[in-house]
C-alpha cells in the first residue's frame, strides 16, 4: 500500500507537531506508518535565538517514485524543501503553506546550524485507509 486511494479512507485526524531541532542536519523528525498517508498543510520555522540568525535544513526521503501516471525517473530519492534557509534571530518563517502529502515509509528529517536556535511546527492530516 504505496500510493492509497484517499476517496474512501477509514479515517483523517487533525494533527500538529513541534521539535527544537539539533544540529544533526539530517536527523529523522517522523517517518509514515504503514497504511498512512500524512497530508502536511503549513510548515513554520522560529528563531528562538534573540540574538543570531540560524540556517534550516528540512527534507523528505522517499523510496517512492511512481504514481498512477507513471514511474518517476531516477528511483528512492531526498528532496529538499528548504536548503540552508536563514531564520533571522527573533523571526518566524513560512517554509510551506503548500499541501504536501507523504506516503508510507517517507522519511521528514531536518536540522539547525545551532543547537536549539530554530523550533519547527507542523499541522497535518494523518490519512487511514
Amino acid at each position: 500500500m504505496a500510493n492509497p486511494n484517499i476517496v474512501s479512507v477509514a479515517s483523517i485526524y487533525g494533527e500538529c507537531c513541534g521539535w527544537a531541532l539539533g544540529t544533526g542536519l539530517t536527523t529523522t523528525l517522523f517517518t509514515v506508518s504503514a497504511d498512512k498517508l500524512i497530508k502536511i498543510n503549513r510548515i513554520v520555522c522560529t528563531n528562538v535565538d534573540g540574538a543570531s540568525a540560524a540556517d534550516l535544513d528540512l527534507l523528505i526521503t522517499t523510496d517512492i517514485q511512481t504514481s498512477l501516471g507513471g514511474t518517476v525517473a531516477g528511483g528512492a530519492a531526498s528532496i529538499y524543501l528548504a536548503k540552508t534557509i536563514s531564520v533571522p534571530a527573533d523571526a518566524s518563517l513560512v517554509v510551506s503553506d503548500t499541501p504536501i502529502y507523504l506516503r508510507e515509509n517517507d522519511i521528514l528529517k531536518g536540522g539547525a546550524s545551532a543547537a536549539s536556535d530554530l523550533e519547527l511546527f507542523i499541522t497535518y492530516e494523518v490519512i487511514a485507509v
